[in-house]
């Protein structure tokens, strides 16, 4: 029954997060979103009150997948592999649903600033900055480490005016490779090797 239950709620937040994207935050609604499932609404209300609440779960989930990868990387020494490999392990969340998600926030449409998880991804954020600068910890450092964050994030946008049809695999290990070069400053060395690269309306979205 607990499996069951997980396999819904994972189905909810696919259908409701593909809508989000294609209409917009407002543009989609619990009616639409149990449509599309072929469930009555008041099914829907069983495990979702409000869209509200599926985009906070949705949050919540890649917010728990940055927990841990905080908490991994703390446990680290403060090496350039040990930098990478935060990144490296980061490019890999965003990928499938994640990936969506991230690009869905990143146009603004998603809501986010009224909900109070707003501040728990700022706070989530920082801690990844911190884990990714030299020691010293200068603002070039800093802002070297946002921007190749940020880059991991453009990776995860298509566009085939400039990707050339690239598919997901190589926009995000591209991403990844000018994340790492804008990490390391020219007089630091990279600390390239094999095993730090990416893999060690009224349709109803398709999934």
């Amino acid at each position: 029954m607990d499996q069951r239950r997980t396999d819904t709620r994972e189905q909810i937040q696919a259908v409701a997060l593909r809508l989000f994207v294609e209409r917009g935050y407002d543009g989609a609604s619990l009616r639409e979103i149990a449509e599309c499932l072929g469930v009555t609404k008041a099914a829907l209300y069983y495990h979702f009150q409000s869209k509200e609440q599926i985009l906070t779960s949705l949050i919540e989930d890649f917010l728990g997948q940055l927990d841990a990868l905080v908490h991994w990387a703390q446990d680290q020494p403060r090496t350039p592999a040990a930098r990478v490999e935060v990144l490296r392990r980061y490019s890999e969340l965003l990928t499938g649903r994640t990936a969506e998600l991230a690009r869905f926030m990143h146009e603004g449409r998603s809501g986010i600033r009224e909900l109070s998880l707003a501040a728990k991804i700022r706070a989530h954020f920082v801690a990844l900055i911190d884990l990714l600068v030299p020691p010293g910890n200068t603002l070039a450092g800093r802002m070297r480490a946002q921007i190749a964050l940020m880059t991991l994030h453009a990776g995860t946008f298509r566009d085939p005016d400039l990707d050339l049809g690239a598919d997901e695999t190589e926009r995000r290990e591209a991403a990844l490779s000018i994340a790492i070069e804008i990490l390391f400053p020219s007089s630091e060395r990279h600390p390239y090797s094999e095993n730090l690269t990416p893999g060690s309306g009224g349709q109803c979205p398709e999934g």
